[in-house]
Formats: structure tokens, C-alpha cells, sequence
């Protein structure tokens, strides 16, 4: 499925202007439709919020990773 540039704006919750400065920097691949539209393929960010995700469930993994006892801390009684 491909995407306009504002589509592709909406889908990643960026601004139009930064999916632009992207396109123009070759880090998101387009196609011209012959009719001067880019187009944006939508799979190509497939990986990135896959490792989006994996990115949020390891630092919720470490959120609740309890803090260990600190063995140089000695008990006051």
C-alpha cells in the first residue's frame, strides 16, 4: 500500500515537513506517480516499529526490574 506524503505524515505522528526533509535526505523511499505525486511505500517502516516496540518492552522490563540490595549498606540496629 503506498501512502502521500501527508498520509505518511499522519501514519508516523510526524509533521509534513519533517516526512519532506526525510524524503529529501534519502532516509524514506518514494515514487512519482507521473503525475508529480510522491509516493510513500507504507511497509518500509515495518521494521522500525517493530524495533519500536521491542525498544518499549525492554525498558518496561527494566522499570520493573527490582533494584537489588546494596551490600555495602549497613543495618543501624
Amino acid at each position: 500500500m503506498y501512502l502521500t506524503v501527508e498520509e505518511t505524515a499522519d501514519y508516523l505522528s510526524v509533521s509534513i515537513s519533517y516526512v519532506e526533509n526525510l524524503i529529501l535526505q534519502g532516509k524514506i523511499r518514494v515514487v512519482d506517480d507521473g503525475e508529480g505525486v510522491l509516493l510513500v511505500y507504507k511497509d518500509q517502516f515495518k521494521t522500525h516499529f517493530e524495533q519500536l516496540e521491542k525498544y518499549k518492552m525492554l525498558v518496561e522490563e527494566l522499570a520493573n526490574e527490582p533494584i537489588p540490595e546494596d551490600k555495602d549498606i549497613k543495618d543501624e540496629d
